[in-house]
């Protein structure tokens, strides 16, 4: 390849003149020099060195996207159209400011921390980082990180998280099945921890409030492991039979769920009704459209992006814990049964 050296000494200009015609800084330029420059350019048909300019200047230019998950989840993880438009978000967010994204997935925290950090990137945003993690990368990691959908407890003080009104989410989605009539209720999820842990808490909290007692028969745990799911969902489908509606902790189970019932010949909502959250392409398309809870993915990713780019720019967020706003979208798989 060559060098902007070599093409100043062929055309009889200064390294610096070459340079500036290369990035576009033309002003003290003239357009015969422009012209001769660019000529010469495609001729040889030069391509800027990236790498050597990003090394010059201290930088990568590039952002990673760590998404931490259990090894069995990656495929649904990856399907998810939640997760898809979330990193849709990022990813035009980063590439508009002029970086670049480099996506990283493993249920090994270890492994994480071993990889992130080596990566010359210049900054982290860190997805679905529980309990004690964010502290363990924060130790080894010490440029500026963003987390999106963490819960630290205790063992993080000073972070930043673009996060989600999870609690109230739910709180509001259940509270609307008790005011359609229904009285008992079940929560689908495949774990307890995280996001799901909030949401389980909203759904707790609706049923106390009205005075509905919550049993362990009432959570409905899905199995996700490869060659387990259908299995699962079959087991799940008759235990919901007993329920007038479910609570699904997303669009993706609620969808799976619909499917797993609709095949055992039960009608939605007329037998049973079925509730989301996230509001995503799953649950618009299927028939009966699924009611559920609403965020916007997409925008909650570019924010992340936003507030990470500031911080390398040296700029602080007004907020370092953000909750996003979500609301109820009623649709056709809630009956009304009082």
């Amino acid at each position: 390849m060559i060098t902007i050296k070599e093409i100043a000494k062929q055309l009889d200009v200064s390294t610096t003149t070459v340079s500036n015609v290369i990035h576009g800084k033309t002003k003290e330029v003239s357009p015969e020099t422009i012209q001769k420059v660019q000529k010469f350019l495609e001729e040889v048909e030069y391509v800027p060195n990236i790498n050597a300019r990003n090394l010059a200047q201290n930088e990568s230019k590039i952002i990673g996207l760590v998404l931490k998950s259990r090894q069995e989840r990656y495929m649904e993880l990856l399907q998810d159209p939640f997760v898809n438009e979330m990193i849709s978000g990022i990813e035009k967010t980063i590439r508009q400011a002029g970086y670049f994204m480099m996506l990283y997935m493993s249920d090994d925290i270890a492994e994480i921390i071993s990889h992130v950090s080596t990566w010359n990137v210049d900054g982290l945003i860190l997805f679905c980082m529980l309990n004690d993690d964010g502290q363990r990368i924060t130790e080894k990691y010490h440029k500026p990180i963003v987390f999106m959908d963490t819960y630290p407890g205790d063992t993080l003080k000073d972070y930043i998280n673009v996060g989600l009104e999870d609690e109230k989410g739910a709180y509001e989605a259940v509270r609307y099945l008790i005011e359609c009539g229904h009285r008992k209720i079940a929560f689908l999820s495949d774990n307890v921890e995280g996001v799901d842990k909030a949401r389980f808490t909203g759904y707790r909290r609706a049923l106390k409030e009205a005075g509905i007692e919550y049993s362990d028969r009432n959570f409905l745990i899905l199995r996700t492991e490869v060659g387990e799911i259908d299995r699962s969902l079959t087991r799940i489908a008759e235990k919901a039979k007993s329920f007038s509606a479910v609570f699904c902790c997303s669009d993706l189970f609620a969808v799976l769920l619909m499917d797993a019932l609709e095949d055992q010949g039960v009608k939605i909502p007329d037998e049973i009704s079925i509730m989301g959250f996230d509001d995503n392409l799953y649950g618009r398309l299927h028939r009966p459209a699924l009611t559920t809870i609403h965020q916007d993915a997409m925008q909650r990713g570019s924010l992340a992006a936003e507030i990470l780019i500031g911080l390398l720019k040296g700029k602080k967020p007004e907020q370092p814990r953000v909750s996003m706003k979500v609301h109820l979208v009623v649709r056709d798989t809630v009956k009304k049964v009082i």
